[in-house]
């Protein structure tokens, strides 16, 4: 075969042939022949690319593929017979070159030396006898297809378990194969394309997969960077479409912090263990982190200790050990019984870094740098304790920085107290403020110092320059009313309960959203107060952020950030800018909208339920990010609180949950049975109240419905057909159908439902019947039922419908 000629397979999927990556050089690959893209799914020459027009690919007198240019001989196959007579080369329909006899014998095929990309059929694994070994290796580049810096296999010494390595590091790993798939990858348990199988006996282990559609187009490919990842062909977009990829997450990566460096998923960030610091002090943490102070691997006063760290993933450690120990090098092994025994292992081995214990009598210790921890959310049962040795001055460094914090605290509070009692009284004896308006003037100051006293004391070596918190900004009515031009009906972006909402420009440009309390609405003062109060203590990036207020002249006016995409129904309900809510936007909402709430119900200073989380009350900012408004009817709960009763019953219907809708009980849960019927009303593009159904269900019980009979991707919004992820919409789902189960212990929290998101790792228990799938629509009658309702919420800062029970 010549440079000019192209072997084709019988259904013309592949081609063979002569081709270039990029550049001039010539190399014997294998592409996709039925997709425009012409992808490369093995190259023969990888190590020696060839170039001009002589080239040829012959069996020669030994009988193996050989490629020749005149001057150089390269050899594709090798192990074949002595003579070349009755030998064929034929390239399969799966995409497999192979080298065959007369008697139709197999000699060699192309499927045996895998590269880049992983066909179905594809072994990945190893020949226990013959020591065979197939795994993926990525390109060194994009164009060069040579041997690359990372590898996809399986270690015999693990069992049934596929490793990313980069030369002799571990960078991720699947998890034991459990059936249908990897535990750390549940993504492959739920597909309708893959038959992922697991084949091992005496002779061969390996890892292979199928297709249950034979026409569909898949590619499977670890890239120049060291992810795997898994595409569909589209036929009707003419592109590939993601369906999953591995590590997904930044912590997922072995080491991706470097020592003695702890990474957050939630951040997605890196942490120094206290007593250490960054490596790399302009860089951050991400390059690892050394000690403060050496450890002194002494007795007496100096005796070095542990530093204990909770809810922890423990680090890959190939130095890691268990029971049974050798304690004594020269001596017996022995059974460690207790942590006491395990924790002084540890502290008379001047090499060991740290030391875990469990209950079952399992003492771990790790020597040299700690790689890989990771920090996990308190309620994962996967959370271990770890003890990371310290010198012992550094773990009492802390009880002298209070020595030096209490004059620097006294030193920003004082200047700060008079600052904000000088402008009070000024503004009071101008008539712009009065008596109510001082405690949200105090409490900035409160948070100033709290604030300051907090960055403080998580330094141990430097104090933190305190950052500049201003009183909280107080706008006289003239201001307001010019930048809203006289608050005149073109400024007016909609109405809502509380009244309506105008946007505005200050004078140094920037554009507002101005809330005008009326003075005809059912919630007054009180709740407006209550929103002032709430969100000035709130600082996240999904949350939308409250610039001042205004409360002179009997008007009480909150003023926000402006959002320019207004609110999410108005994208997911309504009938413009539909190109803007595609399925990567969407899931980027999705989990903005769960870090927002996960702040409100855990980090922030009191815990807080927002009660009446809904489509309109998603805020979007002019790059599709969400920010959850309207803190109205919001409560904070103090301490271990955790529930309320109310008799007073308000919010909006269709997101209430059975318990506060019936009982007026609320708590964490009913925002997160909310968040469930807002997640379903996202994937569908339908309203939960008017949805309309041939048997008159809600959303809810429609997705109950489909859940059941194994027909959830029918949920789906339309829209999305060629953008989706299958596996993520379907976990999407099922993460839904938890957060709106019926009885309110059995929803997840927000901490859960973060992971159970954004680490498909995360395993999903099976949902319970869905609170009022029995129910009919609210909205649905004879009149109405061959439409969707046509209203949604045209506010840029949208405020909750007190409705009746």
């Amino acid at each position: 075969m010549a440079t000019s000629e192209q072997l084709t397979s019988s259904g013309n999927t592949f081609e063979l042939g002569f081709f270039s990556t990029g550049s001039t050089d010539l190399y014997l690959a294998i592409r996709m022949k039925n997709v425009p893209t012409k992808d490369i799914v093995w190259v023969a020459n990888r190590d020696l690319a060839f170039s001009g027009s002589s080239v040829i690919l012959t069996i020669n007198g030994d009988g193996n593929l050989v490629i020749v240019d005149g001057r150089t001989t390269y050899r594709v196959s090798d192990g074949g017979p002595s003579s070349s007579q009755n030998l064929s080369a034929t390239l399969l329909e799966s995409g497999n070159l192979v080298l065959r006899n007369g008697s139709s014998d197999l000699l060699w095929q192309s499927f045996d030396y895998p590269l880049n990309t992983f066909l179905p059929g594809m072994k990945l694994g190893y020949n226990n006898k013959t020591g065979k070994v197939w795994s993926l290796t990525s390109w060194l580049d994009q164009q060069d297809p040579n041997k690359g810096d990372y590898e996809l296999k399986m270690d015999p010494s693990k069992s049934n378990e596929v490793l990313l390595m980069r030369g002799t590091e571990i960078l991720w790993s699947s998890g034991a194969w459990i059936g249908k798939g990897f535990t750390l990858m549940p993504e492959m348990r739920l597909n309708y394309i893959f038959n992922y199988t697991m084949y091992s006996d005496e002779n061969e282990t390996y890892f292979s997969y199928s297709l249950y559609n034979s026409s569909i187009i898949t590619r499977f490919i670890i890239d120049v960077s060291g992810y795997i990842r898994e595409f569909v062909w589209l036929e009707n977009s003419q592109q590939w479409a993601y369906i999953w990829s591995q590590p997904r997450q930044f912590c997922d990566t072995y080491n991706s912090c470097g020592p003695f460096s702890i990474c957050s998923k939630d951040t997605t960030s890196c942490r120094c263990f206290r007593g250490f610091y960054p490596l790399d002090r302009q860089g951050g943490q991400h390059g690892g982190c050394m000690r403060n102070m050496p450890i002194k691997c002494g007795n007496g006063d100096n005796k070095d200790g542990f530093l204990r760290m909770e809810n922890v993933k423990y680090p890959l450690s190939l130095t890691q050990q268990t029971n049974p120990l050798n304690l004594f090098p020269s001596g017996p092994q022995v059974l460690i019984s207790d942590a006491t025994t395990c924790q002084d292992t540890c502290l008379n081995n001047c090499s060991c870094s740290a030391y875990a214990y469990n209950t079952s009598g399992h003492c771990l210790r790790w020597y040299g740098d700690i790689l890989g921890l990771e920090q996990l959310s308190a309620k994962d049962p996967n959370g271990g304790t770890i003890f990371i040795k310290l010198a012992a001055s550094g773990r009492g460094a802390n009880k002298y920085l209070w020595i030096i914090a209490i004059p620097i605290v006294l030193l920003v509070f004082l200047p700060a107290s008079i600052i904000v009692f000088r402008r009070t009284k000024s503004l009071k004896n101008q008539g712009e403020i009065d008596d109510k308006s001082q405690d949200i003037l105090l409490f900035d100051v409160e948070m100033s110092i709290t604030t300051s006293s907090r960055e403080f004391s998580g330094s141990e070596n430097s104090v933190k320059q305190k950052r500049k918190d201003t009183a909280f900004p107080l706008f006289n009515f003239a201001s307001v009313s010019a930048a809203t031009n006289n608050f005149s009906s073109e400024n007016k972006l909609g109405e809502g309960g509380f009244g309506p909402v105008y946007k505005g420009k200050l004078l140094n440009g920037q554009e507002i959203a101005v809330k005008r309390l009326s003075k005809q609405s059912r919630q007054g003062l009180e709740e407006l107060k209550n929103e002032t109060m709430l969100i000035a203590k709130l600082q996240h990036r999904n949350l939308v952020r409250l610039l001042g207020c205004c409360l002179e002249q009997g008007e009480n006016i909150l003023i926000y950030e402006f959002m320019p995409n207004k609110s999410l129904d108005s994208f997911l309900f309504g009938s413009h800018n539909e190109g803007l809510l595609d399925w990567g936007t969407r899931v980027r909402i999705i989990e903005g909208i769960a870090q927002g709430l996960l702040y409100l119900h855990q980090y922030s200073r009191l815990r807080i339920i927002h009660r009446d989380l809904k489509a309109s009350n998603i805020l979007l900012d002019s790059e599709m990010n969400p920010k959850i408004s309207d803190f109205g009817l919001a409560r904070m709960f103090g301490g271990d609180k955790l529930q309320a009763n109310t008799n007073r019953i308000v919010g909006t219907f269709g997101y209430m949950s059975p318990e506060y809708a019936m009982e007026g009980l609320f708590s964490v849960k009913s925002d997160v049975f909310s968040f469930g019927v807002l997640l379903l009303e996202i994937v569908s593009g339908k309203k939960n109240t008017g949805f309309y159904h041939s048997s008159s269900l809600n959303l809810i019980g429609h997705a109950w419905e489909l859940w059941e009979g194994d027909r959830g991707v029918e949920l789906m919004d339309p829209k999305l057909e060629d953008q989706v992820s299958y596996p993520m919409l379907l976990r999407y789902i099922h993460v839904a159908l938890l957060c709106v189960q019926e009885t309110a212990a059995d929803r997840p929290t927000m901490s859960e439902v973060v992971p159970m998101l954004t680490n498909e790792h995360t395993v999903l228990n099976s949902p319970k019947k869905a609170a009022f799938c029995n129910a009919r629509s609210a909205t649905n009658n004879s009149n109405q039922s061959s439409s969707k309702p046509a209203t949604f919420s045209a506010n840029s800062i949208t405020v909750s419908l007190m409705e009746p029970r």
